[in-house]
């Protein structure tokens, strides 16, 4: 892709606070990466975040109840594989994130670093939520990288994004207590309603915001959804000391 492409998608980010770029990695790159994540998953290859361990909608009530052992997340991507690590670090999202940034980029081993996953049984839906809720940096400038490995649309627990809602001031009781969006108040029915659904394919990659509201229906066809998600931050900004995004170092990516 050409630097006027990014540049196009980039302003597309800063306006919207997501942009789909198709295509962005190639089909044998992404058949490698779904096999991998598919004989994790099979074999539960740990670290593995469960859907009873977070109790979302539509999960298990625990690990011993049906369904128990649903994997949410394969977590530590970066560190699990070489391959995983290669597409972390990949110089087309170095380049990409560079252009934005206006600096090099950095990956957090610590926010998402996951193959997500959504399983058609005991898959559990996700409500509107920004990222940043719970994370601790210097800036609040972070961008994420979603890439596709199978289909992705709302009948698969493909993600929904509400435009705009990255430069938006709200009041605190916009929140639940576990500071999901709530979707009962009435000052929020405007924003959800400019919701969109980006269909993508397998290689698609979602650019998104920190702090774009963002969120995910449970998954209603017959094959597990499989995504790989990183998070970045350019160099300036750093993990404030103490906290979680603090508790493993980062990764400088290549790329201006």
């Amino acid at each position: 892709m050409s630097g006027f492409l990014h540049d196009d998608q980039i302003a597309v980010l800063r306006k919207q606070g997501f942009v789909v770029a198709r295509q962005f990695a190639d089909a044998s790159q992404v058949a490698a990466l779904r096999a991998l994540a598919e004989r994790h998953l099979q074999e539960h290859v740990a670290p593995i975040e469960y859907e009873a361990d977070l109790r979302y909608p539509g999960a298990p009530e625990s690990r011993t109840a049906q369904g128990g052992l649903t994997v949410r997340r394969l977590l530590n991507a970066y560190a699990r594989d070489p391959l995983f690590a290669q597409w972390a670090t990949d110089p087309r999202i170095g380049q990409w994130l560079a252009r934005y940034f206006g600096e090099p980029a950095v990956l957090s081993t610590v926010h998402h670093n996951c193959v997500m996953t959504k399983h058609p049984a005991y898959g559990s839906l996700t409500g509107w939520h920004q990222d940043i809720r719970y994370w601790s940096f210097s800036d609040t400038d972070l961008v994420s990288c979603w890439l596709a490995l199978v289909p992705e649309s709302p009948d698969n627990g493909g993600l929904s994004f509400i435009p705009g809602s990255h430069t938006a001031a709200y009041a605190p009781e916009q929140f639940d207590d576990k500071k999901f969006f709530r979707d009962d108040a009435p000052q929020n029915a405007d924003w959800i309603a400019r919701a969109v659904s980006p269909r993508l394919e397998a290689g698609d990659v979602v650019f998104f915001h920190c702090r774009t509201l963002h969120a995910a229906p449970g998954n209603r066809s017959d094959r597990v959804k499989l995504s790989l998600v990183h998070t970045y931050h350019p160099a300036s900004c750093h993990p404030i000391a103490g906290t979680r995004s603090a508790s493993q170092p980062g990764v400088p990516l290549a790329g201006v």
